[in-house]
């Protein structure tokens, strides 16, 4: 009796995510991943070998860290930014965009006062600039000093408003609403002095609803904006909020927060705080991430049109409304495609000042 021969077992067949590379034994298992891991053009990716991450701490870790990938690591010591992590294909060109992307530090409000007499009385005085209808996106920095019988409570006694080119539009003092029990002036820099003749937190409040709301409605750029928003006792639309701290690609990839000065001198290039917090310093780096991470062109690497339903929708993608077996008939990159980021990318803020108003 003859028999066949028994043709081998397809045991070792891997599912590979076309994104992170991660690979699977089993199709389903897969899904389940592209289902939770959110990947698309918005993540932050490698420009060897195109892998994503979640964060750009984790993709410079795949390029500069103990345990990088080697060939990425070679390409990169020799062709890539060590401040956006973009890949260059020559030296020159990397050399020109260096001395565009490496910062100087602005000029400390403090420096502005002693440079210019009149500059400092205006400034003491709550100078105010007018915001034009054009303007799109303001940034905002409060200095709190410490309140209340334990000193636990965040009194407001600085604000400084800059617009995106880094005029100030609102600067002033403020006057505690209850007794100062410490200045924190190794950190603020503030004396009672300051704040004797600080223009009440009412009046404060109506300088900036006035630029934020004069014209067109403006995003607002901070870096733990939410805490400079309770210390001026206000709120503004979480949609219109841009925080450097809480901006996924910008935080740990456990999603904790970096400090500002970690940010500003790892992706600008400079420092800051180093002395005195200085609030227009801190405005004008919050600022310059918010529109450093804006203009970055993922909408020429995927589909616009798609782009700008999803900026309008807001709203991350999901495969919970597709039956398992039509996920799983679908190829690696059919599956990459459905998936969108679970925040919304600033790039984004583009896309959606070219559609029509309504």
């Amino acid at each position: 009796m003859d028999f066949e021969p028994e043709l081998p077992k397809t045991t070792n067949t891997r599912y590979k995510c076309a994104a992170c590379y991660k690979q699977y034994k089993k199709k389903e298992h897969l899904v389940d991943h592209i289902n939770v891991s959110f990947h698309s053009v918005h993540q932050p990716r490698c420009g060897v070998c195109k892998k994503h991450f979640k964060s750009f701490e984790s993709q410079r870790e795949h390029v500069t860290g103990p345990l990088a990938k080697e060939n990425c690591k070679t390409v990169f010591s020799e062709q890539g930014c060590d401040l956006c992590l973009k890949i260059f294909d020559s030296p020159n060109s990397l050399s020109a965009h260096k001395y565009m992307c490496r910062l100087s530090a602005p000029v400390p409000l403090v420096t502005m006062m002693e440079r210019c007499e009149e500059f400092k009385h205006d400034i003491n005085s709550s100078n105010e600039y007018h915001v034009g209808d054009g303007t799109e996106a303001i940034a905002l920095d409060c200095e709190m000093v410490a309140g209340g019988s334990d000193g636990s409570l965040d009194l407001c006694a600085r604000v400084c408003l800059i617009d995106e080119d880094e005029t100030i539009l609102f600067h002033t003092y403020v006057q505690p609403q209850y007794p100062v029990v410490n200045y924190r002036y190794e950190v603020t820099g503030l004396t009672e002095e300051h704040l004797r003749d600080g223009m009440p937190l009412q009046k404060v409040q109506d300088k900036v609803l006035q630029i934020l709301y004069n014209g067109k409605t403006k995003l607002l750029v901070g870096h733990s904006v939410e805490n400079d928003l309770d210390c001026l006792r206000m709120n503004y639309p979480d949609y219109l909020l841009r925080d450097t701290a809480n901006y996924h690609p910008l935080m740990k990839t456990n999603l904790v927060s970096h400090p500002l000065k970690y940010l500003t001198r790892t992706y600008l290039g400079y420092d800051i705080q180093s002395g005195f917090h200085d609030p227009y310093e801190d405005c004008v780096s919050a600022m310059r991430l918010y529109k450093r991470f804006c203009a970055l062109d993922h909408q020429k690497e995927g589909n616009v049109a798609s782009l700008a339903m999803l900026c309008a929708k807001d709203i991350p993608g999901s495969f919970d409304s597709w039956e398992t077996d039509k996920l799983e008939k679908m190829t690696l990159d059919e599956l990459y495609e459905m998936s969108r980021p679970n925040y919304k990318c600033w790039c984004l803020d583009s896309v959606q000042a070219m559609q029509p108003q309504h």
